[in-house]
């Protein structure tokens, strides 16, 4: 064997170590992006099935309902490339294909949950900004057109809207029935600088006019209560003055 040959072996028994390192190297890859594409699927499905549950039946429309349940299936979908023996996800891709087909006239069946507390409108914002975050990654996936993502963004902007009106409006109530007007008018105010505040007032005139009476309503009962205290304080006044006045004549009296 020439040394010509022997080189040649050489470089070729080393070029063949390099091509085995690299094909290795792509294949952990592969099954690192794999494992990473399953986490971050499921975190979506789990995501998607808690917005599809527990969103106040309030909010929820038959459009809404349509669009979670078609977000659900196309990760059911991506799931199922990743695992495709998978029968829990094939069951779940049949179940939610059936709902879709039904379109505007899938069932809604969440139960209303009203805003009675902050907490309770914190929670509802948070899921407003998960679905916000679901649309905005549908779209930027190429499952959701530019301009149907652009409508849902808009749509999820005027569901927090209605949520501070629900919240400012049930706060001022409640405030009223337990006898603190102070309280309610605050509320009542709240709301209707939220709504002064809006990109299009005029779409929530409505609502505004509502609030800016019950604002009316609860100033009124607030000036109601701070009337006697001014009366009880000129009637303390007035009996001062006229027991000054009858010391002042005993005064005179005993001098004289």
């Amino acid at each position: 064997m020439t040394p010509l040959m022997i080189t040649l072996l050489v470089v070729a028994g080393i070029a063949i170590l390099i091509a085995i390192g690299y094909m290795n190297h792509v294949v952990e890859n592969n099954k690192l992006e794999k494992a990473r594409t399953k986490v971050e699927l499921n975190d979506r499905l789990r995501r998607c099935g808690e917005l599809t549950e527990t969103f106040p039946g309030q909010f929820m429309t038959p459009a809404l309902k349509l669009l979670l349940t078609r977000l659900e299936l196309n990760v059911c979908q991506r799931l199922l490339n990743l695992e495709k023996t998978s029968a829990t996800t094939k069951a779940r891709i049949t179940e939610l294909s059936a709902l879709v087909a039904q379109g505007e006239s899938i069932p809604v069946n969440n139960p209303p949950a009203p805003i009675l507390t902050e907490a309770k409108a914190k929670d509802v914002r948070f899921l407003l900004e998960a679905l916000h975050g679901q649309i905005t990654r549908a779209a930027h996936d190429g499952f959701l057109p530019p301009n149907e993502a652009k409508q849902w963004i808009r749509e999820v902007r005027h569901i927090l809207v209605l949520l501070h009106i629900e919240f400012f409006n049930n706060l001022g109530q409640q405030s009223l029935q337990q006898n603190q007007p102070g309280q309610a008018r605050l509320a009542f105010e709240r709301g209707v600088q939220y709504l002064r505040k809006q990109q299009d007032p005029q779409m929530y005139a409505e609502q505004l006019q509502y609030l800016e009476k019950l604002l009316a309503r609860a100033n009124a009962q607030v000036m109601d209560k701070i009337a006697p205290v001014e009366g009880d304080e000129n009637q303390l006044t007035a009996g001062l003055k006229d027991v000054e006045a009858d010391a002042d004549w005993k005064k005179k009296v005993i001098y004289d």
